[in-house]
């Protein structure tokens, strides 16, 4: 039986700091390379100051968390919010229709503990509403790193919605559909970062034809912009290189190909949701996306621990669903209609939530 050939494996597109943060620096170019219509839907930024000991700081604590007791992550989960915020196991699903077991979440905003006080609002959008759980008593320097690393990767994905509007208007659209991405996102209350736990394989050795989405099964963000680390993993607590080149973040490219994306420990990656493709009329794309485990001899109890933040829109900021884009018709949306971002979003968890759920 003839082995199957691994994805290729494709630089991500590379932004250094202090262009990203110069606003009158024209990016276009690379926007369109990493982000636009022909790109893979993903850009790095470099030498982000804090950056590095931010991010380690963090993700040495996902296995913490992960290997709480179960009594206490039972205390740490919120059903009322369909499972985001805190402590989530089990309960999302993704391509294949069963429910993803092999990574735990802990859900928070980085910015507001409380986002809201208004009750209507907590009922009606409680995915983004309700109030952060934190484990004060079992891992209290949770809050203060996730909080801290997510500030920064907002503070970085606001910069790059900057050049993203640049790019739109360049397209002779204006911007993003009437609205600017970045003041559409700046004023936004409901941005979500997810501290993810990759369990390790109960095998030391996989089967050759493993399934390219083995750790997290393949999806399109919903978000604007997904800020995302560069995973560590760990056996049994110490710090270890990735035993497979082959396991990590795959895309799939706008020709369907499927590729393994990489970027250095120390870069800061983005990816761009629906709502990006939404609100820039398509010049910039969507990202679909999946995780490979390890699948080499070596991958006996390794894990991966990585962080992402969910840039998007405030729960009640007005989105226009065009009929040129298949998002209406997954969620039984009309062609061209208007409704808010939380109710949009609402419609996606339903999609990946059990209803029990």
């Amino acid at each position: 039986m003839q082995q199957q050939r691994p994805p290729p494996s494709v630089r991500a597109m590379t932004i250094p700091f202090a262009d990203l943060r110069d606003r009158s620096k024209d990016l276009s170019g690379r926007i369109e390379e990493g982000l636009g219509r022909q790109g893979l839907g993903i850009v790095s930024i470099a030498d982000v100051p804090g950056y590095p000991e931010l991010r380690k700081r963090l993700l040495r604590l996902a296995p913490r968390v992960a290997n709480l007791p179960e009594e206490v992550k039972t205390e740490l989960e919120d059903p009322s919010s369909r499972y985001n915020f805190g402590w989530s196991h089990g309960k999302q699903k993704f391509e294949s229709g069963k429910f993803d077991t092999f990574k735990g979440s802990y859900f928070a905003n980085p910015l507001l503990n409380v986002p809201t006080t208004d009750d209507a609002l907590v009922t009606r959008f409680p995915s983004f509403c309700r109030p952060n759980i934190w484990p004060t008593d079992d891992l209290p320097e949770l809050e203060t790193a996730f909080k801290d690393l997510g500030k920064l990767v907002l503070e970085v994905g606001l910069m790059l919605a900057h050049h993203c509007d640049h790019y739109v208007m360049n397209q002779e659209l204006g911007p993003c559909a009437g609205k600017s991405f970045e003041q559409t996102l700046a004023r936004s209350r409901c941005h979500k970062g997810r501290l993810l736990y990759y369990f390790p394989q109960k095998f030391s050795k996989q089967k050759e034809d493993q399934s390219v989405s083995s750790w997290c099964g393949w999806h399109t963000d919903y978000a604007s912009l997904t800020g995302l680390t560069c995973a560590l993993f760990m056996r049994k607590y110490v710090e270890i290189p990735c035993p497979d080149s082959g396991a990590g973040l795959h895309i799939r490219s706008r020709d369907n190909q499927v590729v393994k994306v990489t970027f250095e420990d120390d870069e800061l990656a983005y990816i761009t949701g629906e709502t990006a493709e939404i609100l820039s009329r398509g010049h910039l794309r969507a990202t679909p996306h999946c995780v490979k485990a390890p699948s080499s001899e070596d991958a006996s109890l390794v894990d991966r621990s990585t962080f992402a933040l969910f840039v998007q829109p405030n729960w009640d900021e007005k989105i226009k669903i065009p009929s040129e884009y298949p998002y209406h018709k997954e969620l039984s949306i009309p062609p061209n209609e208007t409704l808010a971002y939380g109710e949009y979003s609402k419609r996606i968890l339903n999609k990946h939530y059990d209803a029990r759920t």
